[in-house]
């Protein structure tokens, strides 16, 4: 049987590596993830990069001469906003203008409240980094005079804070990341199903549309072994799309300024082992699943728009995790997809996980695919999956 195994493997990968295009669109896909993810945090890093001189745009700028001399000494430098600066903050060119009415400092001299107000459009994320910055200068403004009018009239400032709380964060560097990154978990599990899927195709449907999967199976050969031999095919392409992916993933999180947006990824060793660990796994199952879809699909196209629509099913649970933290149970780790995603968020969280869930996805993926390898044998013998006949 292992003979017999060996030999539909060997076949599969030879005719699979002879088509260049296959193989290289099976390894491109999985490098989606890692473009998207270094050009998408490369910009928002420029967004957000503190070093840069903070600019901003006033209108009366002669109405608060000591709040323009504080935002001067706070390192801000300070220019007349334009006639249309309503128009050019939503066209973008503007992130943020400072109005000083007239009537700021009679109302500041007096005592009273002096109301200024800061135009921005919040539908831009460029100009958030700007707003945050300079709304932080004027609260702290405005916290120093409230304290030194309290002085002045006698009064300890610390009257009008009666509670202070200091926030302890105990989150790690890898925790934090781990927030940040939560789509390379979804990529690497989309690796698991694309890497082997156009394998799948053309070894079950594109065989059969071919008319040399009849020939195949009238050999002395256990239908049992030819799909095995198959489905180890179509499995260690999708382990090379994941290691793929991986790797990209590595050198795109090296590379990008991800310490501007103040997340420090730090993955290890024993963290890139982890993920291996975790994601290996669904390969066996995503490339058993992609064969009984294959299999059951009349025709090669009609083989691909099923698994496209598979496609999607690695999808969900990472866009649920990413809405709607979930409390991680036992039980979870053993459901496929699911249980992947959220033990590949824990291992780049650094959280000792123990070895209990990752012998649970072991288990969870290899009952999936036991389960799919044996529907398609069965398909296998009936003359309407053979010869394609509705």
């Amino acid at each position: 049987m292992r003979k017999l195994i060996g030999t539909v493997f060997r076949k599969e990968m030879k005719d699979h590596l002879r088509d260049r295009r296959s193989v290289t669109s099976a390894l491109a896909g999985p490098l989606i993830g890692p473009v998207i993810f270094a050009v998408m945090f490369t910009v928002m890093a420029s967004w957000f990069r503190e070093g840069k001189p903070l600019e901003v745009s006033i209108i009366g700028r002669e109405n608060a001469p000591s709040l323009m001399a504080f935002l001067q000494r706070q390192g801000a430098t300070l220019a007349d906003a334009p006639a249309d600066y309503e128009a050019q903050i939503q066209a973008g060119k503007l992130d943020a203008v400072l109005i000083i009415p007239s009537d700021y400092g009679k109302d500041f001299s007096s005592g009273h409240t002096a109301s200024v107000q800061l135009v921005v459009d919040n539908s831009r994320n460029q100009a958030r980094s700007t707003v945050r910055r300079l709304t932080s200068l004027l609260q702290g403004y405005s916290g120093m005079l409230g304290a030194e009018r309290l002085f002045a009239r006698g009064v300890a400032p610390e009257l009008a804070t009666p509670v202070r709380v200091d926030e302890v964060d105990l989150a790690t560097p890898e925790r934090m990341a781990a927030n940040v990154l939560n789509i390379i978990p979804i990529f690497l599990v989309f690796a698991a199903f694309m890497g082997g899927m156009n394998v799948a195709i053309d070894a079950m449907a594109g065989e059969r549309e071919r008319g040399s999967l009849e020939p195949l199976l009238l050999n002395p050969v256990h239908r049992g072994a030819v799909v095995t031999g198959k489905w180890l095919t179509t499995v260690v392409l999708a382990c090379v799309a994941i290691g793929v992916c991986l790797g990209a993933f590595l050198l795109a999180v090296k590379s990008v300024p991800l310490q501007d947006l103040g997340v420090k990824a730090r993955f290890d060793a024993a963290a890139v082992l982890g993920m291996l660990a975790t994601v290996v796994p669904l390969a066996f199952f995503a490339s058993a699943g992609q064969m009984l879809v294959s299999t059951y699909a009349r025709s090669f196209k009609e083989a691909q728009t099923y698994i496209q629509l598979l496609l999607l099913l690695p999808m969900l649970p990472g866009m649920l995790l990413a809405v709607s933290p979930i409390q991680s149970q036992l039980w979870m780790y053993i459901v496929p997809v699911f249980g992947q995603q959220l033990l590949i968020g824990e291992v780049m969280r650094g959280q000792a996980v123990g070895p209990i869930p990752f012998l649970l996805g072991v288990v969870g993926c290899a009952a999936a695919a036991a389960g799919c390898l044996m529907l398609t044998t069965r398909l296998l013998a009936e003359e309407r999956i053979i010869f394609g006949r509705a």
